[in-house]
């Protein structure tokens, strides 16, 4: 039997279906209890950037990290005390200082942070690392398979060349969806109303594991509010010190911060 482009819009359908079936959400697994900490929050909503941030927030509330020289942290103390992996990476990489960024490419870092995703993975809050970019090169394959058709079948009737389409439509579409579940949404969502941004900074010891969570929801927000000086200083703004608002009023310039 002859080719024709309806082969390859069929083999097309198939990859894209499987690649459907990777990015369905998977449920918690058995060991998948209580809720997640701040770092895996923080992961949840600005990925490993915003997570690496709240791990160098909590080493700061500790005193054992401090700001360097502009745009660098650095060592402030032993964290002999300190049991969380990725805190754990953080700190031992800080043996001079560097910025957040550099601190992001380093080995043991991102292995403490793929942990992190493992974690979130099995409490069904993110789509496992694996199934998520086989799922991608799947995608990446369905237009593929449609070029080469229309290679191999230039002269296909329109109307199979019409129908390839969609195929590389729904492909299209799968790619835009999140690595986070449905889960992680509602979770976020609920953890908002549940830790709303303050009105003014948190102080105090009792506030130390509050002042985490809202920098792991509220981001660069909640961390010129909490620790100005920490996040100018340290380099630890996503869009750069010169962000001026918070909630419409200046950013926490002349408020007091570490």
């Amino acid at each position: 039997m002859p080719l024709d482009m309806w082969w390859f819009t069929g083999a097309a359908c198939v990859v894209l279906a499987a690649a459907a079936v990777l990015l369905r959400a998977g449920r918690p697994g058995p060991d998948a209890t209580g809720a997640p900490g701040p770092q895996s929050v923080a992961l949840l909503r600005g990925g490993r950037r915003a997570a690496v941030t709240v791990a160098l927030v909590a080493l700061q509330q500790r005193g054992v990290v401090t700001s360097g020289r502009k745009g660098t942290v650095r060592i402030d103390g032993w964290a002999a005390a300190v049991r969380d992996p990725l805190q754990l990476a953080v700190h031992t990489s800080l043996r001079r200082p560097v910025g957040i960024r550099v601190l992001l490419t380093v080995p043991r870092v991102q292995r403490a942070l793929d942990g992190l995703h493992d974690q979130c993975a099995a409490q069904g809050l993110l789509r496992p690392g694996r199934r998520w970019h086989a799922a991608r090169a799947l995608l990446c394959a369905v237009p593929l398979t449609i070029l080469a058709g229309l290679v191999v079948t230039p002269d296909s009737p329109a109307t199979q060349t019409a129908a390839a389409a969609v195929p590389v439509a729904g492909a299209v579409a799968l790619w835009f969806v999140p690595r986070q579940t449905p889960a992680a949404r509602h979770l976020l969502a609920s953890l908002r109303e549940a830790h709303p941004l303050p009105d003014r900074p948190l102080r105090g010891g009792a506030s130390v594991p509050r002042v985490q969570m809202s920098v792991a929801l509220h981001g660069d927000t909640a961390l010129m509010l909490h620790l100005p000086h920490f996040a100018r200083d340290g380099g630890l703004l996503e869009r750069g010190p010169d962000c001026a608002l918070v909630r419409g009023r200046p950013r926490a310039r002349g408020l007091p911060g570490a």
